[in-house]
């Protein structure tokens, strides 16, 4: 399971990379385990952040894969945001 996380840790790292993301986020995904992104990257842990995105890793997948627009999967209930909601907006818009 953690090869998964540990592949997505990567590609969020690659969508990150020249983005101005300074806060902290942390993407639950049901049955696997959690991401966190900061100022330093993304990687796979499961600290306290500023917001927690939770998904299934279908979803997840498809957000990360450009298939799926986050602020989609939450307004149709697919992601749920929990803590500050400024922060995941700004999020969604460096992973677009």
């Amino acid at each position: 399971m953690s090869d998964i996380l540990e592949q997505a840790a990567a590609a969020l790292n690659e969508k990150l990379s020249g983005g101005d993301f300074d806060a902290s986020a942390k993407f639950a995904i049901a049955d696997l385990g959690a991401i966190i992104l900061d100022a330093n990257g993304a990687r796979v842990g499961d600290e306290e952040a500023d917001v927690t995105l939770s998904a299934d890793a279908d979803t997840f997948e498809q957000i990360l894969s450009g298939d799926l627009n986050p602020t989609g999967a939450f307004m149709s209930g697919k992601l749920s945001v929990d803590g500050d909601m400024g922060i995941a907006m700004k999020l969604a818009s460096v992973l677009a």
